[in-house]
This record gives C-alpha cells, sequence and structure tokens, in this order.
C-alpha cells in the first residue's frame, strides 16, 4: 500500500446503503491503511481492491464483544465501488483468500461483516463461509463468518 493509494480508497463513494462504508482520508485512517497489514490490487494500473488481514480486519467493538477469541486469521477487503454489483466479487474474494492461504496455511480465515449486507454474506456463503457470531456497534449489526482450513483451496 502507498499514500496515494490509501488516499484514493479512503476517497471512494458507494451508492446507499453501501455509503455505510465511505471513509475519509484523515491523517488517522491513512495511517491506518499504511501501517503494514493492508495490501492493495490493481488492475492494470488501476486500484481495484485492497485487504488487510489481522487485527486491522477487526472490528473494536466486536473485540470488545470477544468474538475475536479463536485462532484465525482475519481478513477485511473492500472493492472498488466503481466494481462493485458486477458479479467479480467471486474472482476477487478467491484471489485474496489463495493468496492468504498460501503464507497462512492451515488457517481458518475469518471475516466481519455488516448484517444488512445481504450481497457479500451471500458471495460468502458461496465461498464456503459460515456465520460464527453476532455484535452490535453504536451504528450497525455485524456477523463474523468463518472459513475453515480444510475448506480453503489452493491454486497450483
Amino acid at each position: 500500500m502507498e499514500e496515494d493509494f490509501a488516499k484514493e480508497i479512503l476517497g471512494w463513494r458507494y451508492e446507499e446503503p453501501y455509503d455505510f462504508y465511505n471513509n475519509e482520508a484523515t491523517e488517522e485512517e491513512i495511517a491506518e491503511l499504511l501501517d503494514g497489514s493492508y495490501r492493495v490490487l490493481l488492475n492494470e494500473g488501476a486500484v481495484f481492491g485492497f485487504f488487510c488481514t489481522g487485527a486491522s480486519a477487526r472490528i473494536p467493538a466486536g473485540e470488545q464483544q470477544g468474538v475475536y477469541g479463536e485462532n484465525v486469521l482475519d481478513m477485511g477487503l473492500g472493492m472498488s465501488p466503481d466494481h462493485t454489483g458486477k458479479g467479480l466479487g467471486y474472482d476477487f474474494c478467491s484471489f485474496i483468500m489463495d493468496y492468504i492461504s498460501e503464507r497462512n496455511q492451515g488457517m481458518a480465515i475469518r471475516l466481519s461483516v455488516a448484517a444488512f449486507n445481504k450481497r457479500a454474506i451471500r458471495l460468502y456463503e458461496n465461498l464456503g463461509f459460515s456465520v460464527r457470531d453476532r455484535f452490535a456497534t453504536d451504528t450497525a449489526e455485524f456477523m463474523t463468518m468463518v472459513k475453515e482450513a480444510g475448506q480453503i483451496k489452493y491454486k497450483g
């Protein structure tokens, strides 16, 4: 991740109801994307999406409510609003999961998703994730979803 990419990602604007994922390019938000846990995905030089792993992929309210207690690898991701809703999510997520799995073999993968985001939940279910926990913040309800290590397919 480079600063220009981080600023571009933080400037993405999604349509309702996905505008929930809109961010601001503050110094704090930029610093988070540059902390070493985020990777940018480019397509022909343009930012297509990003992902992160570890603590950066967790939602603080979920941490406080104890939903991240298992020994699994947390994954967070985002796709450019120019590419969402076009049937690209399965390949996008599969690419990310393969990348993560190759570097963390034997680890289950967990993600957190807003409960209203039925489109993403359906995608994650199609990728083999299942709902593990639910928690709420002041602004939304979330769920964690896990894909067990034995269910992750490796390319190669």
